[in-house]
């Protein structure tokens, strides 16, 4: 059976060799199954690029695309995702940290007859404040999406060539590619694996591409627009009893004096309330324009090992 690994690449080339090597070498230990990598080039900074195009070389199993900017991490994931031909599909990042040990008990978790196989970490080797901001982000996506509750998504992962036809499929700009599976299947199942250490630099993912990828899951749920309509529908409540309240204070007292500060405060959390939902709406609206301008989701500047004629047939 054939297993496409899919790496997206950025400022990796002192790791990215080492990752290949290293799961080359599980699969030379496992029967019935064959690998394949697709390295996805997301425009680095450094000479990542040129650390592909050799392993494309020394490998004829490995695959190399180079996109023409900078397109993020899921983008460069279904750039890839459309030029593997395995039956089954391993997506894993190219830092060390998704290590290549790991492989075989996604394999066999897969066996037992799931569709996706997520891996989570028994222990998360991320910094403090990554630590901080994914537990908050991985709580409000754990409530605006639709998926298994039992499940947790991370960025190891593998899926059966169906899920990957079906995923494949989705043409917009913003991609939450971890959504997708959601909305393909819910047979799924974690499996607690090793998060090793990151071996060289730094994460590059700041606090702008962690809200960006956030943000691009509202192209998948309309949560946020029906708590617009439970916020505006409680704070008017809030303002019509409010105002009976006052009204009825006067009328009892008369020389009750009308509070400046509390109408201020009130005008602030109203108004904050409402420009908050307006940018929220106005999000929903840019993705929108977005897609109705066939904004590319990746742009394919050079390839390595692709075979041409496959690579047009995909691309019609």
């Amino acid at each position: 059976m054939l297993v496409s690994i899919v790496i997206p690449c950025y400022n990796s080339e002192q790791t990215i060799g080492k990752v290949v090597d290293l799961a080359v070498a599980e699969f030379e230990k496992l029967e019935n199954y064959d690998c394949e990598f697709v390295l996805v080039n997301d425009f680095s900074r450094d000479h990542t690029w040129d650390a592909i195009e050799t392993l494309a070389q020394r490998y004829p199993n490995v695959k190399g695309i180079n996109l023409a900017k900078n397109f993020g991490q899921h983008n460069a994931i279904m750039a890839g995702l459309n030029y593997t031909e395995g039956d089954l599909i391993l997506g894993m990042d190219d830092d060390m940290q998704n290590h290549p040990s790991q492989i075989p008990q996604f394999l066999n978790k897969m066996e037992e007859g799931f569709d996706i196989v997520f891996g989570v970490f028994k222990q998360r080797k991320f910094s403090v404040m990554k630590n901080i901001t994914g537990a908050v982000s991985r709580f409000l996506l754990w409530h605006l999406l639709e998926r298994p509750k039992h499940i947790q998504m991370s960025s190891f992962w593998c899926c059966r060539r169906y899920v990957r036809d079906e995923v494949v499929k989705y043409d917009g700009y913003n991609t939450f590619l971890q959504v997708l599976f959601f909305r393909t299947t819910h047979n799924i199942a974690n499996i607690e694996i090793e998060h090793y250490a990151r071996e060289v630099g730094e994460s590059n993912y700041n606090f702008r591409r962690g809200l960006k990828l956030f943000l691009s899951c509202l192209n998948f749920t309309v949560i946020p627009l029906r708590l617009a309509t439970i916020f505006g529908t409680l704070f008017s409540a809030a303002g019509f009893v409010g105002a009976l309240v006052v009204l009825i204070r006067k009328i009892v007292n008369p020389s009750i004096a009308i509070g400046w500060s509390s109408l201020m405060c009130a005008m602030l959390v109203l108004f904050g309330i409402s420009f908050l939902m307006l940018g929220i709406i106005g999000e929903y609206i840019g993705k929108l324009m977005l897609n109705i301008n066939k904004t590319p989701q990746y742009v394919i500047r050079s390839t390595a090992n692709l075979d041409k004629e496959k690579k047009e047939e995909t691309d019609d």
